[in-house]
């Protein structure tokens, strides 16, 4: 919890005076510190998924961050893998499909993700609106992975996942990295991309998976050079 209010006026490129008006008004997550406020990066990107506020590119840089080792977007989805009428009748059967769709090793325990997921869920929906999920936000997933992906599954139907606005889910997101760090860059970069009508556009389309790169690609080369 490094950032302060002046960090996340930038992240969300407005003024000091609203952000305190947004942590009493709209239930900004917050923490006092030593008297001061103090946010999670993680956090805020949770809340603005959720009350679909749109974050700059500000919320993907972070000052001990090596951006060289830092996975890109479209990669990620190419080595998490876009995957078509997956199965599943409630959240509980969708998660079990989409953890077995994971492209993962031979030696990674799906059985163990799929019980994080699930637990993930009890803890608050991670339903954002406009029939997405990102299954897992808050806490990160880390596995004995090569490299960070983003697993894109769409739904054969839409299933309830408590989303705020009460629609179902069909179109769900899985992060899973090898570390901390580079789950909350991704995870930044993929809040950021869901900001973009375009790319957002695309996915609800449900577009081939050279589409889906393609607007994964672009998004990457809009963030700021390193």
């Amino acid at each position: 919890m490094q950032l302060n209010v002046r960090d996340v006026a930038g992240i969300f490129n407005i003024s000091e005076k609203t952000v305190f008006n947004w942590i009493k008004h709209r239930n900004l997550p917050v923490y006092h510190v030593d008297e001061e406020y103090r946010f999670s990066r993680s956090e805020l990107l949770e809340w603005a998924s959720v009350t679909q506020t749109d974050v700059t590119s500000e919320i993907i840089n972070a000052p001990d961050e090596d951006p060289l080792l830092m996975p890109r977007l479209d990669e990620a989805l190419q080595a998490g893998g876009v995957n078509y009428s997956v199965s599943g009748t409630d959240m509980a059967s969708v998660l079990d499909s989409v953890v077995q769709a994971l492209n993962l090793p031979g030696e990674a325990d799906r059985s163990f993700l799929y019980q994080v997921l699930l637990m993930r869920e009890s803890l608050g929906s991670t339903g954002i609106g406009d029939g997405i999920a990102i299954p897992h936000v808050r806490n990160p997933i880390v596995l004995q992975i090569p490299s960070s992906m983003i697993s894109l599954c769409y739904l054969e139907q839409a299933v309830d996942f408590g989303a705020l606005d009460g629609q179902p889910v069909s179109i769900l997101f899985t992060l899973i990295s090898p570390t901390v760090r580079t789950h909350l860059n991704l995870l930044s970069k993929l809040s950021f991309a869901l900001s973009d009508a375009r790319f957002k556009t695309v996915i609800k389309q449900q577009a081939s998976r050279d589409e889906i790169f393609a607007e994964a690609r672009r998004i990457e080369e809009k963030l700021p050079a390193h």
